[in-house]
């Protein structure tokens, strides 16, 4: 069944405005969360969607929001290196309705159980990007690590959307997935970003990915 209530936490970013647009098209409610200086960003939907304005990392901006919603899309951004995707993650946990959905979004980096095999490009990529953006203070891979972990060891029914390359362009369909980055379904490693709000939001009513981790590809 598709959630009636929607929370959607990063809406005004580029995947987030896809995941408001897909959930509308369902004819869910929808409630946003985006930081005060991103809202007109969300201008279009301004009379569809309630907007909370504030940090994704604020617990009591999240505690409101979450409020009522039987869904909750969650973009986690490790920016800065004070641990704002792990207080985001963790603000969800806490706050979301017991029996809501819980649906969040990173990268292939993140392993549910060990057993991603990756090639040497994205090994290597990983290494430098997050050193060199963690030296700038820009944002901390660990950090979103970190996150995952706590919602992997959580009993809410959680899905963590691993996501590999992204593009811009119109829509392919629903992406493809595997529990394993390094299955040969995924060799392509490339997804639409409309097809990735897409997974997110059909996850929501599918009951099959409760407590798992899918790396998608696109389906073309």
């Amino acid at each position: 069944m598709t959630p009636k209530r929607v929370c959607i936490i990063g809406g005004s970013g580029k995947l987030g405005l896809y995941m408001v647009q897909h959930a509308l098209d369902r004819g869910c409610e929808v409630v946003a969360v985006c930081r005060a200086q991103s809202v007109a960003k969300l201008d279009k939907f301004r009379d569809r969607i309630t907007i909370h304005p504030g940090a994704t990392d604020d617990r009591a901006v999240i505690e409101q929001a979450v409020k009522g919603c039987d869904g909750v899309l969650t973009v986690l951004v490790p920016w800065g290196v004070h641990g704002y995707a792990t207080g985001t993650a963790q603000a969800v946990l806490d706050y979301a309705e017991p029996h809501a959905r819980l649906i969040f979004s990173c990268g292939w980096h993140i392993s549910l159980d060990g057993k991603d095999v990756y090639s040497w490009q994205l090994r290597l990529f990983v290494r430098v990007f997050g050193w060199l953006a963690r030296a700038l203070r820009f944002a901390d891979l660990d950090d979103q690590i970190e996150a995952c972990r706590r919602i992997f060891t959580s009993d809410r029914r959680w899905t963590v959307v691993r996501g590999s390359n992204l593009e811009e362009g119109d829509s392919e369909g629903l992406p493809l997935w595997s529990h394993h980055v390094g299955d040969p379904i995924l060799a392509r490693n490339l997804t639409r970003r409309v097809d990735f709000a897409l997974f997110m939001v059909n996850a929501l009513e599918d009951d099959s990915l409760v407590r798992t981790a899918p790396a998608i590809v696109g389906c073309k």
